[in-house]
C-alpha cells in the first residue's frame, strides 16, 4: 500500500485512508477546511471534484491551462476553494498541477497546508529566484506549490501584465494545471492582471455573505480587462441533498 507523507514529525500527523490501495499521512494542523486532506471520501470533497470535472470539460483538447480564482471581497473562501481544487486536479495522474499564492497582500496558502513560507512569486517576479527554487513539492501526492514569496510594500507594481503572461506560459510548459489564488478582484487591481493573462478564472461566492450587487461587479471588472471568467462558485451552501450536483453558475445568475 503506497503510503505518501507530509514533512511533520510523526506527533503531528495523522493518518487518512484515501482508497483500498492508499494510505495518506498528513497533518493535524493542516486548515480543516482543506477537505480533499481530511475527508477525501466525504460530500464536500466530492464537490470539489465535480468543479474540477466540469472544468477540464470545457478544455475538450487537454491543453495545459492556467486557472486563477479570486472573489469580489475577502473571506468568501477563495483561499480554500483554490487548494482543494488544486488537490482535486493532483488526484489525476496524467495532471501534475500547481497551486501558486498569488495573494501577496494577504497570503495564507503556507499557513493553511501547515509549510513555512520560502521564496516563491514575488522572488521569482523580482528576479531574485529561479523557477526551481520558487516550485516546491507540497508535501501532498502529486501537488507542487508556489508561495507567495518575500513581502511586499506595494505589490501592484511587480504585478505587471507581461511579468504575469511570461510567467504563466513558463508554468503552463510543466503543469497540466496551473491554480492561481489572488487577492479579491475589487479591492485591489492584482486579481483582474493575472486574470487578464489566465486561460480562466473563478469568482468565489460566500452564500449569505456576499453581495450580488459587489459579485456583478466585481465580474463585470474582471471581464471589461479581458479575463475570461468561467463562472461561481457557491460556498456554505448548506442543506443540499447529496444527490444534486455543486452549484456552479454563470455570472447571468446574479
Amino acid at each position: 500500500m503506497p503510503v505518501f507523507r507530509s514533512r511533520k514529525p510523526d506527533d503531528e500527523q495523522v493518518e487518512v485512508q484515501v482508497s483500498e490501495d492508499m494510505l495518506l499521512v498528513v497533518d493535524r494542523a493542516v486548515h480543516p477546511f482543506v477537505v480533499m486532506v481530511h475527508d477525501p471520501a466525504g460530500f464536500r470533497a466530492e464537490q470539489f471534484r465535480s468543479l474540477r470535472n466540469k472544468l477540464e470539460a470545457m478544455n475538450p483538447d487537454g491543453a495545459s491551462k492556467s486557472l486563477v480564482i479570486t472573489s469580489a471581497i475577502r473571506n468568501e473562501g477563495k483561499t480554500i476553494t483554490a487548494i482543494n481544487l488544486a488537490l482535486a486536479f493532483a488526484e489525476l495522474e496524467r495532471m501534475p498541477a500547481l497551486l501558486v499564492d498569488g495573494d501577496l497582500r494577504a497570503p495564507s496558502v503556507e499557513n493553511h497546508l501547515n509549510l513555512n513560507p520560502e521564496a516563491g512569486l514575488s522572488d521569482v517576479l523580482l528576479g531574485r529566484v529561479g523557477l526551481e527554487r520558487a516550485i516546491r513539492e507540497s508535501g501532498l501526492r502529486n501537488l507542487s506549490i508556489m508561495g507567495a514569496g518575500t513581502r511586499l510594500t506595494g505589490p501592484s507594481e511587480l504585478i505587471t501584465a507581461p511579468r504575469i503572461e511570461e510567467l504563466f506560459a513558463r508554468l503552463k510548459e510543466r503543469f497540466q494545471y496551473v491554480i492561481v489564488d489572488t487577492p479579491p478582484a475589487l479591492p485591489a487591481t492584482d486579481a483582474s492582471v493575472m486574470a487578464a493573462r489566465a486561460d480562466g478564472s473563478l469568482v468565489v461566492v460566500r452564500l449569505e455573505h456576499s453581495s450580488k450587487s459587489l459579485t456583478r461587479e466585481a465580474i463585470k471588472n474582471l471581464s471589461d480587462l479581458g479575463a475570461n471568467v468561467l463562472g461561481t462558485f457557491v460556498t456554505e451552501v448548506r442543506g443540499l441533498n447529496p444527490d444534486v450536483d455543486p452549484r456552479f453558475a454563470s455570472e447571468e445568475d446574479f
